[in-house]
């Protein structure tokens, strides 16, 4: 079912997502109710919760993995992409993280847009919407000296074997030396992506010792005691064959008709890099659908777990602006201004799709907290999709009884633009403190392909 709204305000479409979750089946269903009051606004919001996709990963394109920390399967954005678009519209995701929200909306056939105040994240998403074919990438491999002198720190060793550091010190060398030289293309920039990936982890598929998850790089000093726990030094490992193996396994699914759906649909996307509140290379009502998740205040440490990734790339961790949010008052802060941006670039009748979860063990729900921070943002809230993986739990909606540590559901408020294009004043108010100068954010955007 495809649902689209006119700008002269037809009926809600919301209404009848509403009717098709209320009749779901899988599980045991929960429906609740809920309100929120912002400024001199009160709004009662239905809830529900199911397991309304599944959890696995592998039920997924190939081409979605990727590690990196926090991110959500990519069932998510599809269960919403494909009820609140049809192809060609555009989908956003202002905290771009890996790109799920923009692999997914391309492999669909929609036009993907991004941002993220990472430049690894448009390095990790930008390739795979134009990938490469197996045998260019094996040809780049060849052609490049693995065994030529370049600088590596020597704490590094603590990770690697001294010849696959090297490999690693000459391969970042070389695409570096390209992209200063402006002759990156699309095979350096999959190569690039795939190595990323491939840096750190737990099994022989990665180019380091055993260490934790590869979205979680540990300091030097915990991995020297990992290695001393272990009894372990790194082994050797071809980084050529590595590469070429996830590569492989990246293109499994990616045939004639994928390729065909993201060629039609690439050269139109835009990732930014900068500020999800601000983003003037987006054009007023240029958005049909937003599905994204921010920062969950202080639970992931993206500075912390992407130091080595941002090393290989070139990137300064430590100047990178990663939003880690301690309080409340400054989350909500900033999700305002981030949905007032949305309202901005969403269409009349468009929807945001706003995932959250519980954090600090259950006792704070992000969702309760988003709903103030939309309807201070002018956007109207129609309901609370809880999606709960496994049920062994109590399905609550608003509290989980056997909630451990993390976040134990997908917790996604849908959002919707009115119609009517007048801005609240508390909007009015958000907007006008910030510039919109396009000439001091031009070199953020960067068309994939």
């Amino acid at each position: 079912m495809l649902w689209r709204e006119d700008e002269v305000g037809a009926p809600s479409d919301a209404r009848d997502l509403a009717e098709e979750l209320r009749g779901f089946r899988c599980g045991e269903r929960t429906t609740a109710t809920t309100r929120v009051r912002a400024s001199d606004d009160s709004v009662e919001v239905e809830v529900f919760a199911n397991q309304f996709w599944t959890p696995l990963q592998r039920d997924a394109s190939s081409l979605h993995e990727i590690s990196y920390r926090a991110c959500f399967k990519p069932a998510l954005p599809r269960f919403f992409v494909e009820r609140l678009t049809r192809p060609s519209d555009r989908v956003h995701d202002p905290f771009l993280g890996r790109g799920t929200t923009a692999i997914e909306a391309a492999l669909l056939g929609r036009i993907p847009s991004g941002c993220d105040v990472n430049p690894l994240s448009r390095m990790l998403c930008e390739p795979r919407l134009a990938p490469p074919e197996l045998g260019e990438i094996a040809a780049r491999l060849a052609a490049i000296d693995l065994a030529a002198d370049a600088e590596a720190p020597a704490d590094l060793l603590a990770f690697f074997h001294p010849d696959t550091l090297r490999a690693i010190a000459a391969l970042r060398t070389w695409l570096l030396a390209r992209d200063a030289e402006g002759k990156l293309d699309p095979v350096d920039r999959w190569i690039r992506m795939v190595t990323v990936n491939r840096l750190t982890g737990h099994s022989p598929g990665f180019l380091s010792v055993y260490t934790l998850p590869p979205n979680q790089a540990v300091s030097v000093a915990a991995q020297l005691k990992i290695n001393q726990k272990r009894g372990q030094s790194p082994p050797f490992r071809d980084l050529r064959a590595i590469v070429r193996k996830k590569s492989e396994a990246l293109l499994k699914d990616v045939g004639p008709v994928e390729r065909a759906t993201l060629a039609s649909v690439a050269h139109g996307a835009t990732l930014l890099c900068g500020s999800s509140d601000a983003t003037p290379e987006l054009p007023d009502g240029s958005i049909d659908l937003a599905v994204t998740s921010p920062p969950f205040l202080d639970v992931v440490q993206y500075r912390a777990d992407n130091w080595l990734r941002c090393w290989f790339c070139g990137i300064d961790a430590s100047a990178v602006p990663v939003a880690e949010l301690r309080g409340l008052d400054a989350w909500e802060a900033l999700m305002t201004r981030v949905l007032v941006e949305q309202r901005r670039i969403l269409r009349p009748g468009g929807h945001v799709a706003f995932e959250v979860g519980e954090v600090r063990a259950g006792t704070i729900k992000l969702d309760e907290h988003v709903l103030t921070c939309a309807v201070r943002a002018g956007l109207e809230p129609r309901f609370v999709l809880v999606q709960d993986h496994h049920f062994t739990k109590t399905a609550n909606c608003w509290g989980i009884d056997n909630n451990q540590k993390g976040t134990n559901t997908n917790r996604v408020v849908l959002l919707r633009r009115p119609c009517d294009r007048s801005l609240t004043p508390h909007r009015a108010a958000l907007a006008s403190e910030r510039p919109r100068n396009p000439d001091a954010s031009r070199d953020r955007a960067a068309p994939a392909g």
